[in-house]
């Protein structure tokens, strides 16, 4: 084989016309000789060190053009001295490299402020029996709580006094830092609304005056319906965290009973995905994400060392109820009459009781001190004791399947029996049913296994400081997003086919299909079925 040097100055000079008219020979790829006159065909030897030279002068071009950007944005300019360094040679070129955000980007709506931030600086507007104006505080997570609260029982630092409603600011706060936002909405697979429903419901829910109940519901679905953005898929792209219960925002617009229209205004804002901290066991376009506890950590350490602290814990108790009583004869007022009636008479049971105001510290140094935490339903089917309880290590006992597997199908496990106790409510009102005999009966180890289970949950349904940097676990605003994206990118595939995905009904089972796992498309008989 000849020197690659000759080869190619053979060829170069192959190239070049006789000025002199002597004709050339060469080989024309096909073993015959080519006797024209004039310029002859490079061969492809030639074309390959073109090739060659074209890809080491990009590579050199790339490696110095940047070491000159970033030596030009220091203060004082030096003289640039080009370093070969073995990076320049054998680095992978961007344009390989995946693009980690690739099927995650969000686009956010710049809403006009009427749809946020005006309600935040309006919140002495919500109620006149708590300082909503503290609750908003620090994006939403209230107050910092130092020194571990009352007893101790809540961590050093990252611990809030976090109001169960303030989650629409919250996801807003995290998402403006998050690391996949996009300008550009045709690269989004995902686009977020960013308007403070719970906020806007909160100031208007006892205003019997309809219209201005719904005005501000109303005036985003009209600007929405403007936006270019909205019309590219009628809204199936779009989602939304309103941060209250659906029952706040599902009134019919000719009836004058609770809450707003947000979700039944207009047909089109039911393609979008809403996010609540209580879903419809019978809609099919809102789903339920954890209510914000009091802890929000900065780094994976503060959730591991939380972790372990509860996994340590001595407690004392078998079971305990933070809760007060309701009027007996008001909806779940029986149910929680019972639970206090027979931990009352329990020597293995204990009670928060009623307190002048809520505490933090109060409620979780008694969850610390239980293996089990009854969760009876609250002004809805859910409570965010539920999470406080996950928070503090305590396995949580629930007497309707509504209050938490038909709602937080994304963030608990399928199999509820794994970390938690499953009593109905009818046997306890009923008093066919001692809650502490069911709970003495678990063995031991079977409760050590469930704990182990609430515990490694923690990350799962906490919302971690959305300033927080390096951190490796998901929690509940990560996994939310990612159902979300998952959600809409199925809805694309189907459009792209022509036809409309379906992963929910209006109607008695819209809650079947939110526990259908992955491939499965028809609902049928199901164990809860004798409960709704």
């Amino acid at each position: 084989m000849k020197p690659f040097s000759r080869s190619l100055q053979r060829d170069l000079d192959a190239a070049v016309n006789d000025v002199d008219g002597k004709q050339h020979s060469a080989d024309d790829g096909d073993g015959k000789q080519n006797t024209e006159r004039g310029l002859r065909r490079p061969s492809r030897l030639f074309y390959l060190a073109l090739l060659y030279t074209v890809f080491w002068a990009m590579v050199f071009y790339h490696h110095f053009s940047t070491s000159v950007q970033k030596s030009g944005s220091a203060t004082v300019a030096a003289p640039t001295v080009l370093q070969l360094k073995p990076s320049a040679f054998f680095s992978v070129p961007r344009f390989f490299l995946r693009d980690p955000c690739a099927g995650r980007y969000v686009y956010m709506y710049d809403l006009p402020p009427r749809f946020n931030a005006d309600l935040v600086r309006q919140c002495h507007r919500v109620s006149a029996s708590s300082d909503v104006c503290k609750d908003v505080s620090h994006d939403g997570f209230g107050p910092p709580i130092t020194g571990g609260g009352e007893g101790g029982s809540l961590p050093e630092r990252g611990a809030y006094d976090t109001d169960q409603f303030m989650l629409s600011i919250i996801f807003h706060a995290r998402m403006r830092r998050y690391e996949c936002l996009t300008a550009d909405p045709a690269t989004a697979a995902v686009v977020y609304i960013p308007f403070y429903a719970g906020l806007d419901a909160a100031m208007h829910l006892g205003n019997n005056d309809l219209p201005v109940r719904d005005a501000l519901s109303r005036d985003l679905m009209d600007w929405l319906a403007r936006r270019p953005e909205w019309r590219a898929m009628g809204g199936r792209d779009h989602f939304l965290v309103a941060g209250r219960g659906t029952w706040d925002f599902l009134r019919s617009p000719d009836s004058t009973g609770w809450g707003n229209t947000l979700m039944t205004y207009d047909l089109a804002i039911r393609n979008a995905t809403f996010l609540n901290t209580e879903a419809s066991a019978r809609h099919g376009n809102d789903f339920a994400v954890p209510f914000p506890s009091h802890f929000h950590p900065s780094s994976d350490a503060e959730v591991t060392g939380w972790q372990d602290r509860m996994r340590r814990l001595d407690r004392a108790w078998l079971w305990c109820f933070a809760g007060w009583p309701r009027p007996r004869g008001n909806g779940m007022g029986p149910e929680r009459a019972e639970i206090i009636e027979q931990c009352g008479k329990s020597s293995r049971c204990s009670l928060l009781g009623k307190l002048n105001h809520y505490v933090p510290g109060h409620a979780m140094r008694l969850l610390e001190s239980a293996q089990f935490c009854m969760q009876p339903r609250g002004d809805g089917y859910t409570r965010k004791s539920t999470f406080d309880s996950i928070l503090a290590g305590c396995i949580p006992v629930f007497f309707h399947p509504i209050s938490a597997y038909l709602q937080y199908t994304w963030h608990l496990p399928r199999d509820y029996r794994s970390y938690s106790v499953f009593i109905h409510h009818g046997d306890v009102v009923g008093r066919n049913v001692s809650i502490e005999e069911v709970l003495r009966r678990i063995p031991p180890e079977k409760v050590a296994q469930m704990r182990e289970r609430v515990i490694q949950l923690i990350p799962t349904v906490m919302y971690r400081h959305p300033a927080a940097q390096g951190v490796t676990f998901k929690d509940a605003f990560d996994v939310a997003l990612e159902r979300v994206v998952d959600r809409v990118a199925k809805r694309r595939r189907a459009a792209a086919e022509g036809r409309e995905y379906v992963d929910g009904v209006d109607g008695a089972d819209s809650w079947k299909y939110d526990l259908l796992e992955d491939g499965q498309t028809k609902v049928g008989p199901h164990e809860f079925d004798q409960y709704l």
